[in-house]
């Protein structure tokens, strides 16, 4: 089944495996969910996540990341829609929970944190928050 908005199919399989206390959660691989996975490990949103290749599609296996029972993704919210571009210069970039959370943004040197970004002087689309 062709999925229209695959970022936000990523997010949400993610959201659905943390809320129902998955280990882990196997997604239709691309590199910008590559990327994605590579920005919450880095950020401590998830322990670890590998590619898993089959002759037909590739698997990203997202190992969720959890304290005390509770999951240490609180909340996603997609920002960018395929409807609705959001794009930000580099000093309107937002902070999410005033810094506690991350905003990712896909620049012209990649997908980003919104920290990286602001550092980078680079704006972008704002693709989504992360707490």
């Amino acid at each position: 089944m062709p999925v229209t908005d695959p970022i936000s199919d990523f997010l949400t399989r993610i959201r659905n495996a943390s809320r129902a206390k998955k280990l882990r959660v196997d997604i239709p691989a691309s590199n910008v969910k590559k990327n994605l996975a590579e920005i919450l490990k880095t950020q401590r949103f998830i322990n670890d996540y590998s590619l898993i290749e089959d002759n037909k599609q590739n698997v990203l296996r997202v190992e969720l990341k959890y304290a005390k029972g509770n999951p240490a993704i609180s909340g996603l919210k997609k920002i960018s829609k395929p409807g609705l571009r959001i794009y930000k210069k580099s000093y309107e970039l937002p902070k999410v929970l005033n810094g506690l959370g991350i905003a990712v943004v896909s620049t012209s040197k990649g997908l980003l944190t919104d920290k990286e970004a602001r550092k980078q002087s680079i704006g972008g689309e704002v693709i989504c928050y992360i707490w």
